[in-house]
């Protein structure tokens, strides 16, 4: 995966959303291991200061563009990006490629009604055969060890951990060679909260025009608007200086 462009001490392979899950599947089949990383315009901004999460989300094997200013960003810079690979959607897609292709999902985060929500709906969707195991995302520091072993000791091709940032991405990279029976790993944010129907996701006409944050910050205005306001702004600065001060 040499196609790859960076920008504000950050890297993200230039790959669409077929290519994405072309390789991945190619990865499960294979019996090897990817370690997924999606960035927005919060992770980048994030990451300018927070070290320890610039390590994990660099030194992860495949990282798409999760957010459409991202990928507006990579064209100011002259690195265009094919295009935006949400996380939301790479997980559905890969919760139907495990039903068309007898693989098995772990699902770890969320509340433990969320998470058993998801479980609930996929097992109606598709069938109870994909899901390997879930558990709620709510553990000590000193439980990770042992949970990544449970995880990688139950037959699952596919993880997704809907925890917060930058609490997943640390968890993957810490525990990457524990779960190294796991084929693919990714992190899915608040990916289950969607599923479940506990938050609903922005129309697809808001999505293509890069506005699925303000819908996000609209159901939740007192807990989303530093994150989104703030470093929304922040984000323009850091592609303002890395296309004309660098």
């Amino acid at each position: 995966m040499n196609d790859t462009i960076e920008f504000c001490n950050t890297r993200i392979h230039n790959l669409d959303m077929q290519e994405t899950l072309q390789l991945i599947q190619n990865t499960i089949r294979s019996k090897d291991q990817i370690h997924h990383v999606v960035v927005n315009a919060g992770k980048i901004v994030a990451l300018q200061k927070d070290l320890q999460l610039r390590q994990s989300v660099n030194e992860s094997d495949l990282i798409n563009a999760d957010g459409q200013a991202v990928v507006w960003a990579s064209r100011i810079l002259r690195k265009p990006l094919k295009e935006r690979v949400s996380g939301i959607d790479l997980m559905e897609n890969l919760v139907l490629s495990a039903y068309q292709n007898k693989n098995k999902i772990f699902f770890l985060g969320a509340r433990e009604d969320i998470v058993k929500a998801v479980i609930d709906k996929y097992s109606s969707q598709y069938s109870s055969d994909i899901i390997a195991g879930y558990r709620n995302g709510y553990f000590g520091k000193e439980q990770e060890f042992e949970i990544a072993n449970q995880i990688s000791e139950s037959g699952a091709d596919i993880l997704f951990v809907a925890i917060s940032s930058p609490t997943k991405e640390n968890f993957l990279f810490n525990n990457k060679a524990a779960l190294k029976n796991v084929s693919f790993i990714m992190g899915v944010g608040g990916s289950f909260d969607v599923v479940s129907g506990k938050v609903k996701r922005a129309p697809l006409w808001m999505q293509n025009a890069g506005l699925e944050w303000f819908y996000r910050f609209k159901q939740e205005p007192k807990r989303m608007w530093k994150r989104y306001l703030v470093g929304n702004t922040k984000f323009i600065f850091l592609v303002l200086k890395d296309k004309f001060f660098k």
